[in-house]
């Protein structure tokens, strides 16, 4: 009832006392809007819609697929994992700011619009690849205005832990839970060059060529000392071979080992190996 006054509510207990309902105009994710200020300045959420492909064909399309990325970028910003969060997001006055177009004025995307656009739209092969080109082209955006001696890449795998029977998702005993097993590649600035979506149970360097190559082949022509570093699951000698073809240098981790020790020995001077295990470094 409260919502439907355009006068405040008084109580007749004390007449000085006004009920006022703001809850259509609170938000408590107004901190995105500066992310949405810095996203409209350089022109990254902009700049995707000449890459994703549309694939709705209805009439009544009621936002833009520039404005549904935008979503769900900036609810997994504020930590909103789940499209059915859009439930509430839809009418959250910060979220529909950032939406923007006819969100400024309605409401954002529905539940089953944004299922729709991360398990149909995106999903096709050119959009996914499409997607994965885009945090390089932004690294590439810095490099312009920032220009570097060097780049340092950094590659990696994490996981994302999975709930219910999601597609790909799988336990890993690694990391002892149900989950997915994202590749990762960084730069020395901690910036993503590059990541593939991978099922749970695939090896910690599994197909790490289809995320490596595309990002070593956007420095190819450029004057830069390279580098690479990567943990022991990366320690194999397809990639020494593709990085030395590439004028990578490298350091990738050794797994601890008996024999790798005794050829240490042999190189190493005198009584180095003297000292306790757990004492060298």
């Amino acid at each position: 009832m409260g919502e439907r006054q355009k006068r405040p509510l008084r109580v007749n207990f004390d007449r000085q006392v006004k009920l006022e309902f703001h809850g259509a105009t609170i938000s408590s994710d107004a901190g995105l809007l500066v992310y949405r200020e810095l996203d409209e300045v350089f022109g990254l959420t902009a700049g995707l819609r000449n890459l994703i492909e549309e694939t709705r064909t209805g009439k009544n399309i009621q936002h833009s697929l520039t404005a549904l990325l935008r979503q769900s970028v900036y609810g997994r910003l504020a930590g909103y994992e789940d499209t059915n969060d859009s439930a509430r997001l839809r009418v959250d006055p910060s979220v529909r700011r950032i939406v923007g177009e006819r969100a400024k004025k309605g409401v954002a995307a529905s539940t089953s619009e944004m299922s729709r656009l991360e398990t149909e739209i995106l999903a096709t092969d050119d959009n996914l690849e499409n997607l994965s080109n885009v945090c390089g082209r932004w690294v590439d955006q810095v490099a312009e205005r920032l220009p570097r001696k060097q780049v340092v890449l950094d590659m990696d795998s994490s996981e994302s832990p999975t709930h219910g029977q999601q597609e790909g998702s799988a336990y890993n005993g690694h990391f002892g839970r149900t989950c997915y097993h994202p590749l990762f590649c960084f730069n020395q600035d901690g910036n993503v060059e590059r990541a593939m979506l991978r099922h749970g149970n695939v090896h910690s360097a599994d197909d790490w060529r289809s995320v490596l190559e595309p990002v070593v082949s956007r420095y190819r022509d450029k004057s830069l000392e390279r580098f690479f570093r990567g943990d022991a699951a990366f320690a194999n000698p397809e990639m020494y071979e593709f990085l030395e073809t590439e004028q990578f240098f490298y350091a990738i981790r050794l797994k601890d080992n008996n024999l790798l020790h005794q050829h240490i020995v042999l190189i190493s001077p005198p009584g180095l190996w003297d000292v306790p295990r757990s004492s060298r470094r």
